[in-house]
C-alpha cells in the first residue's frame, strides 16, 4: 500500500475500547512478571512438528507468540491503520502500479544474540518461507513476490508478479519474520517450540510432553524497532479451559485473561462485576463459517450447499449460543469492514424450509441428505459444541437433512481438514490484516488456507488481482461485491457469525485496552503496572 493509502473508514470506528466493570486488587506475580492466561494450545504432533516456525505457523494463537519474538519489516500500529516501519526505517512503493517495493533497514539492527542483521537475512527468511511452502497456507501471503534483491547491507527490493496495494500488510505478518541462517535451515522446518529472532522479547517455553504449558517473554536488550515496551517480562500461560482460566484470574494467579473467554464468563463479568476485576470489550473482526470440500460426499453438490444456506438461522446461533458477543454474518467480509455486502441474505432471504426444498428438488437431489458436521473441540472456546448442536438441530428439523456432528481436538482436526477428510467442517478466521482482501484471498486464491478444491476462475483470475490494484481500498468495492455474490451463489463456504472480543484483567494492570487489537494480535508490550 503506498503513501496515499488510507485506513478503511469502517474499521476506524472500531478502535475505541469499552471498559465495562472495575474493582481493585493486587498483582499475580511476586517478582513483577505480568501473567496472561489463554486457552490457546501449543502442541507438536507428527503432522505439525514445527508449530512455532514462521514458515509453518498460520494460527492466531501461535502468531501471538511469534509477534513478540520475531521482527518484521513493517507492523500495524497500536490503533490499527496503515502499516508503519518496524525493522525497517522506511518502506515505500517505487512505482505507480504497486509492483516494486523497497525497504531500508534500521541501523545497528541485531538478533537477540547480538548478531547484526543485514538485507541478506531478510531475503533468506522470506525466500525460505516460499521454498518450504508449508501446506498450512502461510506462504500464500507471500506468493505474489516475483524476485527479492538486496542492495548493500541495508536495502531490500521486492518485485511483485502484479500490482498489490496490500503488500505492506503482508510484510507485517509473522510469515515474513526475519530469521537467522545460524538457527534456521533454509530448506526445512525447525522442529520444536523455541523461537529466535530480533523482536521486542526473547522467549523461553515450558514444555510438558507434546505441548507448551507456558511461555516466558523477557525484554530483548538488542531490540531496535518501533515498539515501546512497558514491562520487563510477561508470562503467557496456557489453560485447558476458559473455566480454569477464569478461576486462576479470580484467585490472583494470573493478571489478565484473553482468548478465549466463554460467553457465560463474559455475561457474568459484565452483569455482576467481580471485585478487583475489570472486563474490557475490544473491537474484533473474527468470523465463523462452515467450509466445504466440494469434491467429497454430499458437499460435492452445489444444491446441497445452497439448501443449507437457505435454512441456517444465523440469528438463533449467534443469539442463542453466544448472546451479545456475536452477530449474524451474511458474507465472508464482516459488516464492520468497508466493501461488505449482505450477499447471502440478498440471495436466500430469511431461513426457509420451502426455499431449501425447492433448491434440492430442482437439482434432482433426494431428501433427506446425510451430513456430518465436523468441529474442533478445543480451539475456539466452549461455545463451539453448542453451536454445532444448534446447526444440527436446525438442519434436521426441516426433514431435508439427516445431520450428525463430530468433534476432534485441533491437533487432529486441522490436519484432517487439510487432507480433505471432512466434507463439511467449521472454522474461524481472525484476519491477518484488516483489509477485505484478507477475507477473500485466503479462501479463494491459489495456495489458500483451506486447501479447497473449489475454484472460481472469475474471482481468482480477474477480480482478486483487480482489487489489489487500488491503493485507495474503497475503490476496490465493485470487485469485492462481485466476489461476495459469487461466494453466495456457489457456497464454497457458509458464513455464520462475526464476533466481539473481550479481555478481563485485575486492577492495577495498565494498557489492557491495547493488549489485543482488531485482528486478535496480542501486544504484550502494552501491558504495565500502576502508572506505567
Amino acid at each position: 500500500m503506498n503513501r496515499k493509502t488510507l485506513v478503511l473508514p469502517a474499521v476506524l470506528g472500531l478502535l475505541a475500547p469499552v471498559l465495562v466493570a472495575c474493582g481493585s486488587t493486587g498483582s499475580a506475580s511476586g517478582d513483577g512478571t505480568i501473567v496472561v492466561g489463554t486457552t490457546d494450545r501449543f502442541t507438536a504432533t507428527r503432522d505439525a512438528s514445527a508449530p512455532f516456525d514462521p514458515a509453518f505457523a498460520y494460527d492466531t494463537g501461535v502468531w501471538n507468540v511469534l509477534r513478540q519474538t520475531v521482527q518484521t519489516l513493517m507492523h500495524v500500529p497500536r490503533g490499527g491503520g496503515v502499516p508503519v516501519p518496524e525493522a525497517a526505517s522506511q518502506c515505500t512503493f517505487t512505482d505507480r502500479t504497486s509492483e516494486s517495493y523497497r525497504c531500508t533497514l534500521r541501523s545497528d539492527l541485531a538478533f537477540s544474540d547480538g548478531t547484526p542483521i543485514t538485507a541478506e537475512d531478510v531475503k533468506f527468511s522470506i525466500e525460505r518461507a516460499l521454498a518450504i511452502d508449508s501446506d498450512n497456507g502461510a506462504a500464500g501471503l507471500l506468493s505474489g513476490i516475483d524476485t527479492i534483491e538486496t542492495k548493500g547491507g541495508d536495502e531490500v527490493v521486492f518485485q511483485l508478479k502484479g500490482p498489490d496495494a496490500t503488500f505492506p500488510y503482508k510484510l507485517s505478518t509473522p510469515v515474513a519474520g526475519i530469521l537467522s541462517k545460524d538457527t534456521y535451515d533454509g530448506n526445512k522446518l525447525r522442529d520444536g517450540f523455541q523461537v529466535d529472532g530480533s523482536g521486542p522479547y526473547t522467549m523461553r517455553p515450558t514444555v510438558s510432553g507434546d505441548h507448551v504449558t507456558k511461555v516466558v517473554f523477557s525484554r530483548n536488550d538488542h531490540y531496535k524497532g518501533d515498539i515501546k515496551l512497558r514491562n520487563e517480562r510477561v508470562e503467557l500461560r496456557s489453560f485447558d479451559s476458559a473455566e480454569a482460566m477464569g478461576e486462576a484470574l479470580k484467585a490472583g494467579e494470573i493478571d489478565m485473561m484473553t482468548r478465549t473467554m466463554s460467553p457465560e464468563q463474559i455475561k457474568d463479568l459484565t452483569d455482576k462485576p467481580a471485585q478487583g476485576i475489570e472486563i474490557t470489550e475490544v473491537p474484533g473482526l473474527e468470523i465463523r463459517y462452515l467450509g466445504f470440500n466440494t469434491k467429497a460426499g454430499s458437499a460435492k453438490d452445489k444444491a446441497v450447499r445452497q439448501a443449507m444456506a437457505a435454512v441456517v438461522d444465523r440469528g438463533q446461533i449467534a443469539g442463542g449460543v453466544y448472546g451479545s458477543t456475536a452477530t449474524p454474518l451474511y458474507s465472508l467480509i464482516p459488516s464492520s469492514i468497508a466493501t461488505h455486502t449482505n450477499s447471502f441474505l440478498n440471495k436466500y432471504g430469511e431461513p426457509s424450509r420451502t426455499k431449501a426444498g425447492e433448491i434440492l428438488k430442482d437439482a434432482g437431489v433426494t431428501a433427506p441428505v446425510s451430513l456430518t458436521l465436523h468441529y474442533t473441540t478445543d480451539h475456539y472456546g466452549s461455545g463451539t459444541k453448542a453451536e454445532f448442536e444448534a446447526l444440527r438441530d436446525q438442519l434436521n428439523a426441516t426433514g431435508l437433512f439427516q445431520a450428525r456432528i463430530e468433534g476432534a481436538k485441533w491437533s487432529e482436526f486441522r490436519p484432517a481438514q487439510k487432507r480433505g477428510d471432512y466434507p463439511v467442517y467449521g472454522l474461524g478466521w481472525f484476519p491477518d490484516f484488516p483489509d477485505p482482501d484478507n477475507y477473500v484471498a485466503p479462501f479463494l486464491d491459489a495456495d489458500n488456507f483451506l486447501g479447497t478444491s473449489y475454484v472460481s476462475d472469475t474471482a481468482r483470475g480477474r477480480l482478486i488481482p483487480e482489487s489489489r490494484r487500488a491503493a485507495d481500498r474503497t475503490a476496490a468495492t465493485p470487485a469485492f461485491e462481485q466476489i461476495q455474490d459469487i461466494v453466495a451463489d456457489d457456497v464454497p463456504v457458509l458464513p455464520l457469525w462475526q464476533g466481539k472480543q473481550y479481555v478481563a484483567a485485575r486492577d492495577g494492570l495498565t494498557g489492557v485496552e491495547w493488549a489485543l487489537n482488531t485482528s486478535s494480535d496480542l501486544q504484550l508490550w502494552e501491558l504495565g503496572r500502576g502508572n506505567a
